[in-house]
């Protein structure tokens, strides 16, 4: 018997849901600003769990550090690229009212909460693991004699 089998095996069950439960909290509050940061830090996790039973080095094959990066810069340039779009229009920074040019339907409002979420979702969520990588990725000060 393969040693943490049961554990394998809870988690290729459970991160799809985990997964798919992140993604609801995002696009479930897609209308109104709130819900990116908390399913970043939810699609994080299932990414730690994974890491977690399958080991750091796999975790980094399936989601490599460059990617986090990445990752990281682009969701921050969408979220400020909105707020700077929004200014070469005329308005504040993110005032989405000018993204869309039929005022009246507060079409720019939708728009720009919902590309600016993504930016926070993919921010959110590289950054936490890239916070993990950069914590699960020290070698111990003791040695496992030592202990």
């Amino acid at each position: 018997m393969a040693p943490h089998l049961i554990l394998r095996v809870v988690a290729k069950l459970l991160i799809p849901f985990i997964l798919v439960f992140g993604f609801y909290v995002h696009f479930h509050a897609k209308y109104a600003p709130g819900g990116a940061f908390q399913a970043g830090v939810i699609l994080a996790a299932a990414l730690i769990l994974y890491a977690l039973i399958y080991g750091v080095d796999a975790a980094k094959v399936a989601v490599p550090p460059w990617a986090v990066r990445v990752t990281m810069a682009l969701g921050a340039a969408i979220f400020s690229g909105v707020g700077f779009a929004t200014m070469a229009l005329g308005a504040n920074y993110l005032d989405y009212t000018p993204l869309h040019p039929n005022l009246e339907l507060a079409r720019g409002q939708y728009i720009g909460i919902v590309v600016v979420e993504i930016g926070v979702l993919m921010t959110v969520t590289a950054v936490i693991i890239a916070i993990f990588y950069a914590f699960a990725g020290r070698s111990p000060e003791i040695t496992e004699e030592e202990w």
